[in-house]
């Protein structure tokens, strides 16, 4: 496998078919499952022990997913029982099994972050949007046909999409090195997408696992929400980016929780990282007269936004501009109707308001 400094190379030109799996490595197993969105697959991958597997990551909670488990279960993983769950992040495609895995013996693995954040948010059932969840859209700027949607409709729940996780959990923290597979992994956390996201980088060979932290053609979601509407995850993100450089070499075999493995990894947290300093100055020289973040998807994004992905393009804006907010580039004043309106500035008090009206 050739990933030169200067260039990717894709070792696979096609994914596993749904069911089946593709050896990306002796004893790593390659597999993908459905998901019901407009990224339309998570990517999985199984790593023999000898008389079981641990799987990183397990897919979300659909009557299709859990079809398709049973199938792998059947067929490329036969044999042997998943004996462990390793969980890169939080999010809800790369846990929402997890907890049936549990209920058959398999044990949890994850980061202190990651077990809490979605425990916490698969139990937090809500019938209706909150009052800060309407005010932080407001303050977004939110069109009034898609706010007053939102408003009526029963908001989007983790329980819905994951089985319950369990009371314990083990741990896995920073500088780390666990044992997988045959294999010495280093663990080295990212952020930005996810608080203390997970990346395994093997001792023993080229592999990589990345989860969702570096994808190769696409830039992991980076957004702001309700939860922490002042958060500047965009900078944690770039922090983490750097920082993984310098444990990066062109001929690593990079798993990620999506699209393609791919060599050349040096190049690509390169690009990944041009690319949002590219869409901060585009959004930054947008910011010419005040706007609301639902103004700004045209510098960011360089593409029309469907309703399909409006609502993640909004928290990835509002990210965009906490981040030029705390980098005193921006300054923002309320507006009588509560949407925040952005403006180009030196904000010599940087990520306080420069005015709230």
């Amino acid at each position: 496998m050739d990933g030169g400094a200067g260039h990717m190379t894709y070792p696979w030109e096609a994914p596993p078919e749904e069911g089946e799996a593709i050896e990306v490595a002796p004893g790593v197993l390659w597999l993908r499952l459905p998901l019901p969105m407009a990224l339309d697959h998570v990517n999985i991958y199984a790593l023999d022990e000898g008389d079981h597997w641990t799987i990183i990551d397990t897919g979300m909670k659909t009557g299709r997913t859990e079809a398709v488990w049973e199938r792998l279960l059947d067929g490329p993983l036969a044999g042997k029982p998943v004996g462990r769950v390793l969980l890169t992040h939080h999010h809800p495609d790369h846990v929402g099994m997890a907890g049936w895995f549990v209920a058959r013996g398999a044990e949890l693995w994850t980061s202190r972050t990651a077990y809490l954040m979605a425990r916490m948010l698969i139990l937090d059932v809500e019938e209706r949007p909150t009052t800060q969840a309407e005010a932080f859209w407001r303050g977004a700027g939110m069109d009034a046909a898609h706010l007053d949607k939102r408003m009526s409709e029963r908001p989007f729940n983790f329980s819905d999409i994951c089985h319950d996780l369990p009371v314990g959990y083990t741990r896995v923290q920073e500088g780390e090195v666990i044992r997988i597979g045959g294999r010495d992994w280093d663990v080295h956390m990212g952020n930005g997408h996810a608080p203390e996201h997970i990346t395994l980088w093997s001792r023993d060979d080229n592999l990589v696992i990345a989860g969702d932290q570096i994808i190769s053609s696409i830039s992991p979601n980076i957004g702001v929400y309700p939860t922490e509407p002042e958060a500047e995850p965009l900078g944690e993100w770039m922090e983490a980016c750097e920082r993984l450089a310098r444990y990066a070499r062109p001929d690593q075999l990079v798993l990620s929780g999506h699209k393609l493995p791919f060599t050349g990894l040096p190049l690509r947290l390169r690009q990944l990282l041009d690319n949002h300093h590219g869409a901060l100055a585009r959004l930054e020289a947008h910011l010419d007269r005040p706007r609301v973040a639902s103004d700004c998807f045209a510098p960011l994004f360089k593409r029309r936004i469907d309703d399909g992905i409006y609502g993640m393009a909004l928290v990835e804006t509002v990210a965009h501009l906490n981040h030029l907010l705390k980098e005193g580039r921006v300054t923002r004043t309320r507006r009588a109707d509560g949407a925040w309106l952005w403006q180009q500035g030196r904000n010599d008090n940087a990520g306080r308001d420069q005015d709230i009206g």
